[in-house]
């Protein structure tokens, strides 16, 4: 059974937040989040970090300008998730603002596999738009040695732009931006491909105006792209610290004002969702899904199509085969979930520190979503592999605090160099791939791993809140208030817990539990998404509160997110 917690926050910074005028309640959920002054909150473009602190972003940047004025092709290497769909997006459109002659190549990965390959640079020289120049990495590259070396090869110039982490060699490219590689101070290391790329435009920005480009005609407007940053940040579930809110909050602003790019609007209208109530919540587990599905069961091109396009009637249709792609991965995704769990019921996942599972019938695009599923259900660092060409198998994991699963693999690749035949990734998510016949090894080597590394209490799923509300938070002024805010990776939704009597409930469209409940601050309206299971009189509940808005009127709801029975006493 899950283990609920308070978060813990220190009182000096309580009472600090309390005198810059926080209510107790906010300055509680702030002070537990790391936040120490009302200027951390503070979401003005002036707070980014400045450009100048990315290692070789001013070189960058000056090797871009050079190319833009000889006139030069550069072709840009995306990666097939909706951060490198995003970057890609960022990437031209911010390039043609500065005149640039640009165009962008995806990897099916399917047919290529993930990144700049030897494969993907002849494919690149040949491109339509003639051999390229330059080609730049957005959210890949910096793993790329071969690749790399083989557009060298061909004379074509390689910029690497990228966040994840290094491996003991670098590529041999005549640039390197990248938050994550060694001698690199900028201050934040969360940045997503998209927040590299965009990055990477502000230097450029800054060199061309230094060289007077602008001395005739307006400066463009780098603002203009932020909803693509905002929208590639979420979904890539990077850590939102100060500098990533910033970028999310303005490109939200730009979203909730009608600004944003056709492809995101026609993405939202396509689910019935609000631009001018968009949340970090539509961008992740909305729009963020949707471009994926491209990447999972089909073409990104089709994505970053999308997201390029400034005509909304074939942005809408974009959009519709975009979600039509997003309900088969679903239909897949269930398909492959109850084969794992039917699979699972000889083995009691409880039994081991890891869960690694192959079936020659599942699909490739969608692994990192069971993987990510499992994860959640067993609380177990999980790999999950699917077949791919010539007797390889590509793996996809999600791992729990406690284990960084890049390292992870990492270790295993030590002490078996024969198993991995290449990984990367991040703390939390991560890839693979090795031969068929290696996978039972691989299995005992990775549990093997996990076991040095994960401690028995690290196996038991913890749910932090911020703790009991008092009668008088229980107001849809304070759902608002918190609705207001960026929440995501990092810097949680806040979540609350509390013993309520259960008045009322029942089953709405056939899979959603819609209750009332008794609080001291009276009776309170809730919904358990996802859930039609019977409760009992009285529950301890994990829950949030929400902003209800139904035939006009505006509510106070509670969203349960976990619920146990008052006999369970395991809050610390």
């Amino acid at each position: 059974m899950p283990q609920i917690t308070t978060r813990p926050y220190s009182p000096e910074v309580l009472s600090n937040l309390n005198t810059a005028g926080f209510s107790p309640l906010l300055a509680r959920i702030y002070a537990a989040r790391g936040v120490t002054s009302k200027s951390q909150l503070d979401t003005a473009l002036t707070g980014l970090h400045p450009f100048k602190q990315l290692r070789n972003n001013e070189l960058m940047a000056s090797l871009l300008a050079d190319t833009i004025a000889a006139n030069k092709q550069i072709l840009i290497v995306a990666d097939y998730d909706a951060d490198g769909a995003t970057a890609c997006a960022v990437g031209v459109r911010g390039l043609r603002l500065f005149g640039a002659k640009v165009d962008f190549i995806v990897p099916n990965r399917f047919d290529y596999g993930y990144g700049l390959t030897p494969e993907i640079v002849r494919l690149a020289a040949a491109h339509a738009m003639g051999k390229p120049d330059i080609l730049l990495t957005v959210d890949n590259g910096i793993a790329s040695v071969e690749g790399v070396a083989e557009a060298n090869r061909l004379g074509i110039e390689v910029l690497v732009t990228d966040h994840h982490l290094p491996g003991d060699q670098l590529p041999e490219a005549r640039c390197i931006v990248n938050p994550n590689q060694v001698g690199c101070d900028f201050p934040s290391k969360n940045l997503a491909g998209v927040g590299v790329m965009f990055y990477v435009l502000l230097a450029l920005r800054a060199e061309l105006r230094q060289r007077g480009a602008f001395a005739t005609q307006p400066e463009p407007n780098l603002g203009s792209i932020l909803d693509l940053v905002a929208l590639g940040t979420v979904a890539d579930v990077v850590k939102l610290d100060d500098n990533n809110r910033i970028l999310v909050q303005q490109g939200l602003q730009r979203i909730r004002a009608g600004r944003a790019c056709a492809g995101i609007n026609a993405l939202l209208q396509a689910t019935r969702r609000a631009a001018n109530k968009a949340a970090a919540y539509d961008l992740g587990f909305v729009v963020g899904p949707r471009l994926n599905a491209a990447g999972r069961l089909d073409d990104m091109s089709l994505g970053i199509r999308c997201l390029l396009t400034d005509d909304s009637a074939e942005a809408n249709q974009l959009a519709a085969k975009l979600d039509g792609l997003n309900h088969e991965r679903r239909a897949i995704e269930a398909d492959m979930q109850q084969e794992a769990l039917a699979a699972l019921v000889d083995i009691n996942p409880a039994d081991s520190y890891s869960l690694v599972l192959f079936d020659d019938q599942w699909h490739q695009g969608v692994i990192g979503i069971l993987a990510s599923r499992l994860k959640d259900k067993f609380h177990r660092p999980t790999l999950i592999f699917a077949p791919a060409k010539d007797g390889d198998i590509k793996g996809s994991g999600r791992s729990i605090a406690g284990l960084h699963l890049r390292d992870a693999l990492d270790l295993v690749s030590k002490r078996q160099p024969h198993l991995l035949q290449k990984f990367g990734g991040h703390a939390m998510a991560a890839g693979l791939t090795l031969r068929a016949e290696h996978f039972d090894a691989f299995k005992l080597a990775f549990e093997a791993v996990a076991q040095s590394l994960l401690r028995p209490s690290d196996l038991v799923k913890e749910i932090e809140t911020d703790g009991r509300l008092l009668a008088s938070d229980f107001r849809l002024e304070t759902a608002q208030i918190l609705a207001q805010q960026v929440w995501g990776q990092g810097f949680p939704e806040p979540l609350f817990v509390g013993e309520f009597k259960v008045l009322q409930q029942r089953i709405i469209g056939e899979k959603h539990l819609k209750l009332k409940l008794a609080t001291d601050a009276g009776s309170l309206d809730a919904i358990h998404f996802f859930s039609t299971d019977t409760l009992p009189e009285t529950i301890r509940a994990v829950y949030s509160l929400s902003v209800n808005e139904y035939n006009g009127s505006v509510s106070l709801q509670l969203l349960l997110r976990h619920w146990q029975t008052t006999e369970s006493h395991d809050e610390n």
